[in-house]
């Protein structure tokens, strides 16, 4: 049965070297994973050896990875499918590790189209290893059927979003409990930001609305947002507005944004590096956003904003499974629709240059928002402790004492 409650139990525990296995298939779980082998580290005095597969993030925090995180860190069926064989083949070796390291717990990260088949096969060979996995599938969205099969070979579910417990609770998923979203523990970093420096180093003038444009960091959802947003910005200037432009941009997708916003009708200023986007999201206006993680780092910083997003060939045919009420992770958290989405044949500027436009003027609409942006973040912190504490403390109660033992203190708890 699932459990929403915050983790509080303390069971005694031994002094003992631990063996954790942690498997991370991209990027963003790579981030999650080295912040909670921080606070593994902390908790017992750097008492663990971790292996695994995982990032730099991971490798700073003491992980060996059986290979490179580039090596398996694909998005969307069409992506999965066209590296199938290689991903298969990494996902047998990550087993054969797991099963030779004799690991006390081992923590999969997201990544569920790599990360469940790993785990699947060590419960089917070792059946009294604990498997804890960080981050819920979004059964809440499609293919519900998945939570009561992952009680197969899932132990316990961390999940980052409130309302995920009760999902699994309902569904007949495995214990699940809320762990608190990682972004909390920046929210200082986001919600306090400087806008000044950028400001100045911008030379944007201090009476001159500003629009976020944030299309994604991935290349298949850039190369498919840039151009809607493109016109969607041009549809607004055409109606009168002149917001100066910000486009946050990775590296790995620089020259793809460069080389759309040079046909683009003002001038955009392009953004780089974590400060530097947090600056842009306190000097905004309103953001024009892809849906995903992005929203909920707009909400702590109190950006109206505008979402959207469009899915490749294959997934597209996946639509009629999808059970959530939003695609937008704010949306999700609050409860109620609150920022405008526009998925597939609404992305266009029809749809997102009027939505945007009444977002940078003094509306309704962008009362209305503001007034739901003030309660994101208290939605997202825990009572006590940081996220990643809350997490350490699942991973080593399983770690520590075992399947039976730690399923029934916390169940307790």
């Amino acid at each position: 049965m699932a459990t929403s409650d915050h983790p509080t139990m303390s069971i005694p525990g031994s002094r003992r070297e631990l063996r954790l296995f942690i498997v991370a298939g991209e990027h963003s779980g790579d981030a999650l994973g080295g912040r909670l082998m921080r606070a593994l580290n902390a908790a017992t005095r750097g008492r663990i050896r971790y292996l695994g597969v995982g990032g730099e993030h991971m490798h700073e925090q003491g992980l060996l990875s059986q290979f490179p995180l580039s090596e398996i860190a694909v998005m969307g069926p069409a992506a999965i499918l066209a590296r199938l064989p290689s991903l298969t083949r990494k996902v047998y070796r990550t087993v054969d590790a797991a099963i030779a390291a004799e690991p006390d717990a081992v923590v999969i990260i997201d990544s569920p189209e790599f990360t469940h088949p790993i785990a699947k096969r060590i419960r089917k060979r070792r059946p009294d290893i604990p498997i804890i996995d960080y981050v819920s599938p979004s059964v809440w969205a499609w293919r519900p059927g998945r939570a009561p099969r992952m009680t197969k070979y899932v132990d316990h579910v961390m999940a980052l979003l409130p309302f995920e417990p009760e999902v699994h609770r309902r569904l007949g998923g495995p214990p699940c409990t809320y762990v608190g979203h990682p972004l909390v523990e920046r929210y200082d970093e986001i919600a306090g930001a400087d806008p000044a420096p950028l400001r100045q180093s911008l030379g944007l003038p201090a009476a001159k609305p500003v629009l976020l444009v944030l299309p994604g960091s991935r290349r298949s959802e850039v190369t498919r947002l840039l151009a809607p947003f493109g016109r969607t910005v041009a549809r607004i200037r055409d109606q009168g507005a002149d917001p100066a432009v910000l486009i946050p941009v990775v590296d790995s997708v620089r020259p793809i944004v460069e080389a759309a916003v040079a046909n683009w009708p003002c001038d955009v200023k392009l953004v780089s590096g974590e400060a530097d986007k947090f600056r842009a999201f306190k000097l905004a206006t309103a953001a024009l956003a892809a849906s995903g993680t992005v929203t909920l780092e707009l909400g702590l910083a109190g950006v109206p904003m505008v979402v959207a997003y469009r899915v490749d060939g294959a997934a597209k045919l996946l639509r009629f499974l999808v059970k959530t009420p939003s695609i937008v992770l704010a949306n999700l958290v609050l409860g109620e629709n609150a920022f405008p989405e526009f998925i597939q044949e609404e992305c266009t500027e029809d749809f997102l240059a009027p939505a945007l436009a009444r977002l940078l003027d003094d509306t309704p609409e962008r009362a209305a928002q503001l007034e739901a942006l003030r309660r994101i973040p208290s939605l997202l912190r825990m009572p006590n402790g940081t996220p990643s504490d809350a997490a350490a403390r699942i991973v080593l109660a399983y770690a520590e004492h075992g399947r039976a033992t730690a399923a029934a203190a916390l169940q307790k708890s």
